[in-house]
């Protein structure tokens, strides 16, 4: 993997990742498909869409279909029928969100299945070797993701336990892995805590790994909190190497992670705002449940190329939301993804410009002065 940035203004920052399987312009937004699917959305139509990379979960895909399945369907590109990018999550999150028990130990986490209750070991030697198998571009190191509120000296022994399984994980990967194929990540942890948050920083950049992100974000805490660490949290990593913001996805924390120097995000939130019956547009945020699109036969969006807006009506769309046809999922979904890969090629071609502070707050002007009147 390699990772040039060619253009700045101010912290943000105008990148290209290049891996095995494509070339990646950042900033950029990566949809999530969990189990190994884009949620109602093939993998050609997510492509279209300009999508560059896709995000899969380590956990979903050990515990189905297993990752042996995956290898022997000749690894999760081919097993999806995705030919571009792919990063794993580590699985850290899961079981910690997911399972219905868990317990935490120096060789790893015990969990019970959320699917069968059967009881697993994931250490970080097992999401290794699953990513492994499954042969993803970007591959995340195993992780402790600490709820909010958390108190500092719980956060502390975290980040120690943390950097000893990111120590396990590099070790692994050099030893068992395809480090030619498969970069390999590191994860910034230190709950609300800056001085934490620095400790984290220097332990896990003392490995050199070929690059880091940040978690431990947007998992309860208020607004203006994630806000004030996230201000913190990149300029702590090096400049040189991609960083990655896991798991957001509004316009205003994905803009201001742009201005803070993070390159790469993450989140459900595209198709499971649309499987809600709810669209992003660059107006705001639309409720087709709401009564008054029932004979609105405009487009969601008069600006956006998408198959949505230009074949379908928000009077049509809100039908099938209140008849519950996959369809409405579906397109929905294609817009939302459309929109925020839409969010951050504009972001791209502003920092280039020079204009990224005007784009942002014009943006976010827009978006949010709207969505207000759609709740």
């Amino acid at each position: 993997m390699k990772f040039s940035i060619n253009s700045t203004d101010g912290r943000a920052r105008r990148g290209r990742l290049e891996t095995p399987h494509g070339v990646i312009e950042t900033p950029v937004f990566m949809p999530v498909g969990t189990a190994a699917t884009i949620k109602a959305v093939k993998p050609d139509d997510v492509a279209r869409l300009g999508a560059q990379i896709i995000l899969a979960n380590t956990y979903h895909l050990y515990l189905r279909p297993g990752h042996e399945t995956v290898r022997r369907a000749g690894g999760l590109h081919r097993f999806m029928n995705w030919g571009g990018p792919i990063l794993t999550d580590s699985g850290g999150f899961q079981v910690f969100s997911l399972a219905k028990i868990n317990q935490i130990l120096e060789e790893g986490v015990e969990f019970a299945s959320h699917i069968d209750g059967s009881r697993h070991l994931l250490s970080p030697e097992k999401s290794m070797e699953i990513q492994t198998v499954l042969g993803s571009d970007i591959m995340m190191a195993f992780d402790e993701c600490v709820p909010y509120p958390a108190e500092a000296a719980y956060v502390e022994a975290s980040v120690g336990r943390t950097t000893r399984w990111l120590a396990r994980c590099k070790a692994w990967w050099e030893t068992q892995g395809d480090p030619a194929n498969q970069a390999l990540f590191g994860i910034q942890q230190g709950g609300m805590y800056r001085e934490l948050r620095q400790l984290s920083s220097e332990r896990i950049t003392e490995l050199n790994l070929p690059g880091y992100a940040i978690g431990g974000l947007s998992v309860g805490e208020p607004k203006e909190v994630l806000f004030e660490v996230l201000e913190y949290c990149a300029e702590m990593l090096p400049a040189e190497k991609p960083r990655y913001l896991m798991g957001v996805g509004t316009p205003d924390i994905l803009l201001e992670g742009v201005a803070d120097g993070v390159d790469m995000f993450d989140c459900v939130l595209p198709t499971r705002e649309a499987r809600h019956g709810r669209a992003m547009t660059r107006n705001g945020s639309v409720n087709l449940r709401n009564a008054r699109y029932a004979e609105d036969f405009s487009p969601l969006d008069e600006a956006c190329g998408c198959e949505t807006c230009r074949h379908y009506s928000k009077a049509y769309l809100r039908h099938l939301i209140q008849s519950k046809e996959i369809l409405g999922a579906t397109l929905l979904s294609i817009h939302n993804l459309a929109f925020l890969t839409d969010l951050m090629a504009g972001a791209r071609a502003a920092i280039e410009a020079g204009n990224f502070a005007a784009y942002k707050r014009e943006a976010l002007a827009r978006y949010y002065e709207n969505s207000g009147d759609d709740e």
